[in-house]
């Protein structure tokens, strides 16, 4: 047994403040700090004598066969990562749950799972593309819709149940309020902003109701990481793959994969996208991430009851979603948002690849923008990109 195992130990007593329990050979000892995660104040009231504990191993000393450890426990909870790369599409990384050997049900690719306000930035882009700006202004504010025959009206609330008023687009989509991304899908039309779901390479049907700008359709977390990765590669989108080549013992190739591009969306409705998805780190639902001190943009994803978290952003090379949940549909906790579960597991992601490009010297990368991209002030006093002839004051021909 080693530092970092998880074994199954015997306890043999409890004091107030500690564990003591037997796994092999080893005596084993596990402090308050040990289980304080549990909420209990003491170890006699969290087990007793006779007990089968986990623990995680954290300290061996070989010679007395002695060792210190903290309580653990297998998750029910489940969870998916996966890393793209922009430029070609290939897959970096993938995990499809909390261990292979509980489970060869790869959550990344096979789970279809409500989208929640990832799916918010398929609306954006269509009214991106269709001609509203960062600074185009959407009303916060009570509005109800008529359902089908026999249902009740549809009337979005906001997750804090507040309303803000008039507030530009940029703030609608970095605060992720509800009620002006469905007033917004409302304007665009249900159908039209679906077909840009299809753009972005979400090939699961999206039903054409107005519940879906906020994530009530459901999608794979590949499908929902590969709509992001085009943003930073300029509106193109990468198909993405696996396997890079097989050969057989004599080096012959039987399959090989190279990257396939589509033009799913204009240069610079993805630059002006990309720009808002940063807003979102620098002073949005996901502003923990900008302690990373790099180019990024992403998106927070939350869904009714708390049963699906995500997150997925990009840099200018990378793109990486992150999905947590129960295999069955059923509540993560009060409160865990997109931002509070999926969100720490991309940063400590991410955090090992900035550092990586640090230490190779790399530098920072950057998001070019396209020719026709102007930078103008919005009604903050921050600068904005804006599609030449859509900033403020532009003449309108």
């Amino acid at each position: 047994m080693a530092v970092g195992d998880v074994v199954p130990a015997v306890v043999t007593g409890t004091t107030a403040t500690e564990i003591q329990a037997r796994a092999g050979r080893l005596d084993v000892r596990v402090p308050k700090a040990g289980f304080d995660w549990t909420g209990k104040t003491t170890a006699g009231a969290l087990v007793s004598r006779g007990d089968l504990v986990q623990v995680l191993i954290e300290q061996v000393d070989a010679p007395d066969h002695t060792a210190v450890a903290r309580l653990d426990q297998e998750p029910e909870l489940q969870g998916g990562v996966v890393a793209l790369d922009n430029r070609t599409g290939r897959i970096l990384a993938m995990v499809g749950g909390f261990d292979f050997d509980r489970s060869k049900f790869n959550r990344a690719i096979q789970a279809s799972r409500q989208l929640g306000s990832t799916f918010k930035l398929v609306v954006f882009t269509a009214a991106i593309d269709r001609g509203y700006t960062p600074a185009s202004t959407l009303l916060d504010a009570p509005v109800s819709f008529p359902g089908a025959p026999g249902s009740p009206v549809y009337a979005p609330l906001n997750y804090d149940r507040e309303f803000q008023g008039p507030i530009s687009l940029r703030r609608a989509l970095e605060q992720s309020r509800n009620v002006p991304t469905v007033r917004l899908m409302n304007a665009l039309g249900p159908k039209q902003v679906i077909q840009y779901a299809q753009k972005l390479g979400i090939t699961s049907p999206i039903p054409p109701y107005l519940s879906s700008a906020l994530g009530a359709g459901e999608a794979t977390l590949l499908e929902i990481t590969n709509a992001f990765s085009l943003f930073p590669n300029q509106g193109v989108r990468m198909t993405p793959y696996q396997i890079i080549r097989v050969t057989d013992r004599e080096g012959n190739a039987l399959e090989e994969n190279r990257p396939v591009a589509t033009e799913a969306i204009r240069a610079d409705t993805a630059f002006v996208m990309t720009t808002l998805l940063r807003g979102v780190v620098q002073r949005g639902t996901a502003a923990r991430a900008a302690t990373l001190d790099w180019p990024l943009g992403g998106k927070t994803g939350t869904t009714d009851n708390f049963t699906d978290a995500w997150f997925v952003g990009f840099d200018p090379d990378i793109t990486v979603g992150v999905w947590v949940g129960f295999d069955t549909k059923r509540a993560i906790g009060q409160g865990q948002s997109g931002a509070v579960a999926a969100l720490p597991i991309w940063i400590d992601v991410m955090t090992h690849w900035v550092e990586r490009q640090r230490k190779a010297g790399k530098g920072v990368p950057d998001f070019p923008a396209p020719g026709n991209i102007v930078f103008a002030t919005n009604e903050t006093g921050l600068k904005d990109a804006f599609i030449a002839g859509t900033e403020p004051g532009a003449e309108i021909r």
